[in-house]
C-alpha cells in the first residue's frame, strides 16, 4: 500500500512539472510575435477575415497548431514556412502571449 501512494505521489509531481516545464514566457512571446502581427494583428486581433485572431484563444491549443504547422500535419504553404524555423520555446511563448491577450 504505501508502494502504491508513493508511485502516485511521484507521478503526480512528474505531470506537474512536466507541465511547468513547457509554460511559456509571454514576454519572449511577445518579442517574437513581430512577423506574426502582418498578418494577425499587432494584439492578435486580424483586421482580415481570412486570418484568424490569436488573442485570447487557449495556450495548449496554439502551442499544438504552431508545431502541427511545423512538423507539416497541418497544411498551410505561409504558415508552415512561418513556422519552420520556430524551437519548441518559441512556439511555447508566442503561444503564452497571444493566449494572454483580450
Amino acid at each position: 500500500m504505501k508502494h502504491q501512494i508513493l508511485a502516485i505521489v511521484s507521478a503526480l509531481t512528474l505531470a506537474a512539472s512536466a507541465n511547468v516545464a513547457f509554460a511559456g514566457d509571454a514576454a519572449a512571446g511577445k518579442a517574437k510575435s513581430a512577423t506574426c502581427a502582418g498578418c494577425h494583428g499587432a494584439a492578435g486581433v486580424s483586421a482580415v477575415p481570412t486570418f484568424p485572431n490569436l488573442a485570447g484563444q487557449k495556450e495548449a491549443y496554439l502551442a499544438k497548431q504552431l508545431k502541427d504547422f511545423k512538423n507539416g500535419s497541418r497544411k498551410d504553404p505561409t504558415m508552415n514556412g512561418m513556422a519552420a524555423p520556430l524551437s519548441d520555446a518559441d512556439m511555447a511563448n508566442l503561444a503564452a502571449y497571444y493566449a494572454g491577450l483580450k
